[in-house]
């Protein structure tokens, strides 16, 4: 079976000639702007956390769709239920004809969800960044306030907004003007806090940074909400600590301010928790909306936001839905889905990878003085290479080395940060102990020649 397989590349190189061609024809018929050459692959089916390309390579997936596929590459199980919806009904617009599937769906994560409030009240997008504006606009109807806070190393998205709120301007280059009331405050990066703070001092360093923003940059009784990723992707996988939130939320809350979970990339079971918030919740210091997608729909279109009750109905009748908002096939996939990640305990699975990876990565970091630093939560990880650890300066061509090395190898791995210097790891929580030591051992090869290549 593909989902056992391990990474086999079977022609001289990759793309082989049938990948090849197709990329060919992609070039011709595609944007440029979606046609790079790092990964040159083309599947031809997926299953677990292995797809196999057009040439019948093998690749062990890394990335997982940056972060869609938590529960593998086609779930025998998710694709019988969307059947069985396609057979009824391909599509109702919610706003005029109610589908049981949404109402469901809706129930499911009001349970789920840990966001502040005793009466939880959800609804659905398409994207990861349609959620996180509509979040916006549920803040603001509530609050009756324009401004949002968002952070350094941030990524919400490619929209207009999103793009404001997304810190990496490599996204957004060339695209504004884009709308006011955006202000950044600076991400709690220990890693890369001033030198020679400790946690408690960074911690209180990057606090005094956020309620300046309180003071030079908008007035508070301006601000909606602050937008935050509790662990951030793009910006390189950099958990919030907790000291932190709680500090943020106090500070929401004295001022009459919303807390938004950005939940998109790192909800879902990916963090060992079924919602990454669940650890803030855990602490005293939930948010009050969160928004969540990519793994929500296993592969299908659907984004998810939530929030108490109150908050939720003084959204103004009109403001919110959209035409494929909460497709029926997309509801069924993800109640299946949610479904499963219950029943098979997908958050435990993600504890157990996260700490194979964590452990696998600590003896890099203790080996390779290329390795500046590891972090992550449950099966959300991130390996941060830098040229001179005393200085943590960025080494990003050392990883771009290592990810076009890999996928000759057949294992496929993605950069992030601000700097491009961190290599993620998302793989579908699937993937078995096997497949996880073959990555590893091809990983650790591509660290090994590129050392000998780039020094």
């Amino acid at each position: 079976m593909l989902r056992e397989e391990l990474p086999k590349i079977i022609t001289d190189k990759v793309p082989g000639p049938k990948a090849a061609e197709i990329l060919k024809r992609r070039d011709a018929a595609v944007p440029k702007a979606l046609c790079g050459t790092t990964y040159p692959v083309v599947i031809e089916r997926g299953s677990g956390a292995v797809l196999e390309d057009a040439d019948g390579n093998h690749f062990l997936d890394f990335i997982g769709g940056v972060g869609v596929l938590n529960i593998g590459y086609s779930n025998e199980e998710v694709i019988e239920a969307v059947k069985a919806q396609s057979e009824k009904y391909f599509h109702t617009i919610f706003n005029i004809v109610t589908h049981p599937g949404y109402v469901e769906l809706a129930e499911k994560l009001n349970r789920l969800m840990p966001v502040r409030g005793a009466h939880p009240k959800t609804y659905f997008a398409n994207s990861g960044a349609e959620c996180d504006e509509n979040a916006i606009k549920v803040a603001r109807a509530f609050t009756k306030r324009p401004n949002i806070i968002c952070f350094s190393g941030a990524f919400h998205g490619r929209t207009s907004l999103t793009m404001a709120l997304t810190a990496k301007k490599s996204y957004s280059r060339g695209m504004g003007p884009f709308p006011a009331g955006i202000y950044r405050a600076e991400y709690p990066n220990l890693y890369r806090a001033p030198k020679g703070y400790s946690e408690e001092e960074a911690i209180a360093y990057y606090i005094d940074a956020f309620k300046n923003i309180l003071i030079e940059a908008t007035p508070v009784s301006d601000v909606a909400a602050v937008l935050m990723e509790p662990i951030e992707g793009e910006g390189g996988f950099v958990p919030a600590p907790i000291g932190y939130v709680k500090e943020i939320r106090k500070i929401c809350d004295e001022n009459g301010i919303l807390l938004i979970a950005d939940e998109v990339q790192c909800g879902n079971c990916r963090t060992g928790r079924f919602y990454a918030s669940e650890y803030w919740k855990d602490a005293g210091c939930a948010p009050d909306i969160i928004t969540t997608a990519k793994s929500l729909g296993a592969g299908l279109p659907i984004s998810a936001i939530t929030a108490d009750e109150k908050i939720m109905d003084a959204v103004t009748p009109g403001t919110v839905g959209g035409t494929f908002c909460g497709n029926p096939l997309s509801c069924a996939a993800a109640c299946k889905t949610l479904e499963i990640y219950e029943r098979d305990d997908y958050a435990g699975k993600a504890a157990l990878i996260g700490k194979k990876i964590m452990q696998f990565y600590k003896e890099l970091l203790a080996t390779y003085d290329v390795v500046g630093d590891v972090r992550g939560l449950g099966a959300m990880a991130g390996i941060e290479f830098v040229k001179d650890r005393r200085t943590k300066e960025p080494y990003p061509e050392f990883v771009r080395s290592m990810i076009a090395k890999a996928v000759q190898k057949g294992l496929l791995i993605e950069n992030a940060g601000t700097y491009d210097n961190v290599i993620r790891f998302l793989a579908p929580l699937c993937i078995t102990d096997n497949q996880l030591k073959a990555g590893f051992g091809i990983f650790e090869d591509c660290i090994r020649e590129t050392l000998k290549e780039l020094r």
